[in-house]
């Protein structure tokens, strides 16, 4: 099959970079190409921000009404296209048809989430110490936004890059990653100019990796662009933080995770060895909120770390276009190399594999387990994005919760147990953004604030808190009888 031919989209046309140049986009799976994309120069930055700029007054002031009608459009066609979204996150990410249709299910719930904040409360009516004076906190749109969207889950991550933002009246350009430039933006964007979303409101940009860095500084520099929002790794999330915060703008960052999941004693076996395996490998453990590090009282260790690496080696491990997988390719070689030199080194220091362990082939890795992990071993400390987790002991409680706040990460956790309070006594005390009781690490609801604390990102998106990353708070005051004055 041809790979697929696809241009940049700036100011609702399809347009070449302006140099002409061209980047490929490589199937995980095969190695070959999937498609060749437009590589935008720093000039195409600047015209996407153009056309944003010139739209954003009259998209500002377009009725909520319409603006919820296109998301809702939008939404609806995203469920239809769930067919072309499996076979799109297949050849471009690795991505398998569970993987996908849940992608899809999730944007669509995303795009509907924030058609209904387009018409919720904008503001509120504060007290005045002048009886004859009305003050008020109105939000307001902000103005362009800078999205930056990641491959691992490109429909899910790349749809919440913007929809809240021109839920609330902003318009945006959107830079996916040069590893999907299609699912991550180009497709959605597609999918939201058939919605009826006027030209220029959502300007797609895509770049040569060479050229990320030049190209990302070049968006977030541009004085028109008011909000940044970046999914994605710390190393890079940092860079974003600081690159925003020398142009002196609000920045949402949603970045890596070390991520525990604790079993207590009381847990039911066999649910918490489910629980783990999902949360430790779908998507082949390339998602933020994967479960790194299992803590399973040390009486239960061995049974518990038998039965899951048992679970886990007959997991369906291959082709992501078969619909029967369950574990497909990380992104790329180069992924594949990163996993197994972690999972080389903890065995090189002592560590025990249940299952996997082998060389990567191309992008393909077999999915991990692996136990009698120390400090010293670097899988204990960095973060994974791989099919590999590891089991660790704990003697009490206690020792559990200092094992999940060790770690400079603090995006996400979860409990398994039978028992309640005990759930709410741990989850007060773990520092993350996120926690689950009695399930684990991986969970995401379009209406909740999501988002990490430490290194794993500041900000949040979903629920009023979304609302509020894309506006502005002024004060505005109006008088029903003339002031007096000093003088």
């Amino acid at each position: 099959m041809a790979p697929v031919q696809r241009q940049l989209i700036i100011g609702g046309e399809f347009r070449d970079a302006a140099t002409g140049r061209r980047t490929t986009d490589t199937d995980p799976r095969t190695g070959e190409v999937f498609a060749t994309v437009a590589a935008a120069s720093v000039s195409d930055v600047t015209e996407a921000v153009d056309a944003a700029a010139a739209s954003f007054e009259e998209w500002s002031r377009t009725g909520a009404p319409r603006r919820r009608e296109i998301l809702l459009r939008a939404a609806d066609l995203l469920t239809q296209r769930t067919e072309q979204a499996v076979e799109l996150m297949a050849g471009e990410v690795g991505g398998t048809r569970p993987w996908a249709m849940f992608n899809a299910e999730l944007a669509a719930d995303i795009l509907r989430e924030a058609a209904a904040a387009t018409t919720g409360p904008r503001g509120e009516v504060l007290t005045s110490s002048d009886p004859d004076e009305w003050s008020f906190a109105l939000r307001q749109p902000a103005g362009v936004v800078a999205a930056f969207a990641p491959w691992n889950a490109p429909l899910i991550l790349g749809t919440r890059s913007f929809a809240v933002a021109l839920a609330m009246g902003n318009t945006v350009v959107l830079k996916p990653s040069e590893q999907a430039p299609l699912t991550a933006g180009l497709w959605l964007a597609e999918v939201l100019r058939e919605a009826g979303l006027p030209d220029g409101v959502l300007n797609v940009i895509t770049n040569d990796s060479a050229d990320g860095a030049e190209i990302g500084n070049a968006l977030i520099a541009d004085r028109r662009v008011r909000r940044v929002n970046f999914t994605g790794s710390t190393e890079v999330g940092r860079s974003i933080g600081i690159e925003a915060a020398r142009h002196l703008k609000p920045a949402v960052l949603e970045l890596g995770g070390k991520n525990s999941v604790l079993v207590l004693d009381d847990a039911d076996p066999d649910y918490a060895v489910d629980a783990v395996a999902f949360g430790a490998f779908m998507n082949a453990g390339q998602i933020c909120m994967s479960a790194d590090r299992v803590l399973v009282p040390e009486a239960m260790r061995a049974e518990f770390t038998d039965r899951l690496g048992k679970k886990v080696a007959e997991l369906p491990f291959g082709d992501p276009r078969d619909p029967n997988t369950v574990i497909g390719p990380v992104i790329d070689e180069a992924a594949a190399r990163r996993i197994a030199s972690l999972v080389d080194d903890a065995l090189a220091g002592g560590a025990v594999a249940h299952c996997g362990g082998q060389a990567p082939e191309g992008a393909m890795y077999r999915p991990t387990v692996l136990s009698e992990v120390t400090p010293e071993q670097r899988i204990y400390s960095e973060e994974i994005f791989g099919p590999v987790t590891t089991v660790l002991g704990y003697e009490s409680v206690e020792e559990a919760i200092g094992i999940v706040n060790d770690t400079p990460y603090g995006l996400t956790g979860g409990v398994i147990t039978a028992d309640t309070r005990k759930g709410w006594e741990i989850a007060r005390r773990v520092e993350t953004g996120i926690f689950h009781i009695n399930d684990q690490s991986i969970g995401d609801q379009p209406q909740a604030p999501f988002g990490g604390v430490k290194d794993s990102g500041f900000g949040h998106f979903g629920g009023r808190s979304g609302v509020e990353a894309f506006t502005d708070t002024r004060w505005v005051t109006f008088r029903e009888r003339q002031a007096r004055y000093p003088f």
